[in-house]
């Protein structure tokens, strides 16, 4: 087992054991939350799904986990795959990004809660980004990726809309379509989607350093 492999196993368990944390404190605190406000624990649930940032980190803590503890399975190959190393890094990478950028003069996070903020939205997307650097060294993915990773993005936006319909409330301020109207919120969406396919071919640019080299394409790690 080479260096590169040992390195990109011992950073995956870490980031599994910090990505768990993290999402299981922000649930903690977003069911304290809804109890403190009247709101019932089902609402709390909703309000918590309803995050990007939730559901890409709860994506990295499967993708960290399963080629760990169930390497076998059917999931755990898949996430040993480049193109799905790929796709999370991009997810995760593009949460960091747009949170600095959006979302970090919103609000002011206190005690567990600036905790919980800090591991979310930096430490999980910088230690995942720097784990694709570890595995994908050298690797030459399909251009076509980004066009089946951005996909996910899609699919939370979609999910966004019908359930904002639904509850009458949006997660982000930006894609508020009770607020903003369906025209601007889909303008905004578009725009968010070509941020994270920029972001995506940037990373593929990188990974691509040394290709032929070091992983042909496809090749299984960890």
């Amino acid at each position: 087992m080479n260096t590169a492999r040992v390195n990109g196993r011992a950073l995956a368990a870490l980031i599994a054991i910090v990505a768990w944390v993290a999402v299981l404190l922000q649930l903690y605190l977003s069911l304290a939350y809804a109890i403190t406000s009247s709101k019932s624990v089902g609402e709390g649930l909703v309000n918590y799904f309803g995050f990007f940032t939730v559901l890409t980190n709860l994506l990295v803590c499967v993708a960290t986990t399963l080629p760990l503890l169930a390497p076998a399975s059917a999931l755990g190959r898949f996430f040993m795959r480049p193109v799905a190393i790929g796709w999370v890094t991009a997810s995760i990478a593009f949460v960091g990004i747009a949170y600095y950028l959006l979302l970090r003069h919103v609000w002011m996070p206190q005690g567990l809660q600036l905790v919980a903020d800090i591991l979310l939205h930096y430490v999980v997307p910088i230690l995942f980004v720097v784990y694709s650097l570890i595995t994908l060294r050298g690797t030459a993915l399909r251009w076509s990726a980004p066009l089946w990773w951005c996909l996910y993005l899609v699919a939370y936006f979609v999910y966004v809309l019908v359930r904002g319909a639904i509850i009458g409330t949006y997660p982000y301020g930006f894609i508020d379509a009770s607020r903003l109207g369906y025209a601007i919120t889909l303008r905004n969406g578009c725009l968010l989607l070509v941020a994270f396919l920029v972001l995506a071919y940037v990373l593929m640019l990188v990974w691509r350093v040394g290709a032929g080299s070091v992983n042909p394409p496809d090749k299984t790690l960890l």
